[in-house]
């Protein structure tokens, strides 16, 4: 695997908020946030808090357990990485893996097709969007984690996708997508990449203790950007002498 570009968290946290944006999470004030996740600015802070609050309304359970040293890196995966990809093990996965988190294990389980009616759905999908990837290109970002680019990653947000690619063609998975991944010697505690008992305690600690977490509290955030706007507007009005108390109350 191979580094290409270092990519900061916020950039990172962009483009997992926009692959989860569809979610009926979302839904309910989709229309008030798409500029802000759709075309975002990175050199914006409260726009970056924003997204990340966004994120977390979701994911926030995730992104904890990843080690505080984590570097995120736009990466070219190679030949010989095809067989150290882990998928995400959750949910249907664990019933179509046998055993065996790897991609390259999961795809040859569902050529196999021997799946029972409760997964047979979820296969039709990864089939049908493998399909759609072999007729069109796909630019989203997928992420990655692991401890370095020599041993094995696993799959943060994009199982689907990259099962689908690997599916149709290791070659096509290699051309698809924009590969992010974040490393941490210390990738190991988190239990997303190495699920043991010791990090899933770890992990079951966390979301106690996060329960009250007002890192996903957006509405506190569009208070301070208000309260920026006002006095963004106040102080060019103090600038250009035109001040007055009735100014000052119009730009709250």
């Amino acid at each position: 695997m191979k580094k290409l570009q270092r990519i900061e968290e916020a950039g990172v946290i962009a483009e997992f908020l926009r692959n989860e944006f569809y979610h009926p999470d979302f839904h309910y004030d989709r229309e008030k946030f798409e500029r802000v996740v759709l075309k975002p600015d990175l050199t914006d802070e409260l726009e970056n808090a924003l997204r990340r609050a966004l994120l977390f309304r979701r994911r926030g359970h995730m992104w904890r357990e990843l080690p505080a040293d984590t570097e995120w890196w736009l990466v070219q995966v190679e030949a010989q990485d095809l067989e150290k990809i882990r998928v995400f093990p959750r949910a249907h996965w664990r019933k179509i893996a046998d055993g065996s988190f790897y991609l390259h294990d999961i795809v040859g389980r569902i050529r196999s097709n021997h799946f029972g009616p409760s997964v047979k759905g979820f296969i039709a999908k990864i089939q049908s969007l493998s399909y759609r990837l072999r007729q069109e290109a796909d630019t989203s970002s997928v992420l990655l984690i692991g401890v370095d680019e020599e041993r094995a990653v696993t799959i943060l947000e994009g199982n689907h996708r990259l099962t689908a690619a690997m599916l149709a063609s290791p070659k096509l998975l290699q051309r698809q997508f924009r590969v992010l991944c974040g490393f941490s010697p210390h990738m190991e505690q988190c239990c997303w990449y190495q699920t043991n008992f010791k990090t899933l305690w770890g992990y079951f600690k966390n979301r106690i203790s996060n329960l009250h977490s007002k890192d996903a509290d957006v509405d506190r955030l569009l208070q301070l950007q208000s309260w920026r706007v006002a006095s963004s507007v106040t102080e060019e009005k103090i600038s250009n002498e035109q001040i007055s108390p009735n100014a000052i109350l119009d730009s709250k």
